[in-house]
């Protein structure tokens, strides 16, 4: 079992998904450098669980 995401987590995941899907892969590094990019999280934490939940619906898409 995992941790459970926060509501703001989901939504703000959701968000990047609807207008920048094309910029994220499966790449838990690259969507990392994306997240901080495209948002304004200044929570090394708070973006890195955002950036693996973008990495793990990415993958579960492709499977």
């Amino acid at each position: 079992m995992g941790r459970i995401k926060t509501r703001k987590v989901k939504a703000v995941t959701m968000d990047l998904l609807e207008e920048h899907r094309e910029r994220f892969d499966a790449d838990f590094e690259q969507n990392k450098v994306r997240v901080s990019e495209l948002t304004g999280v200044e929570s090394k934490k708070l973006r890195n669980i955002i950036a693996g939940y973008i990495t793990r619906l990415i993958k579960s898409e492709s499977n």
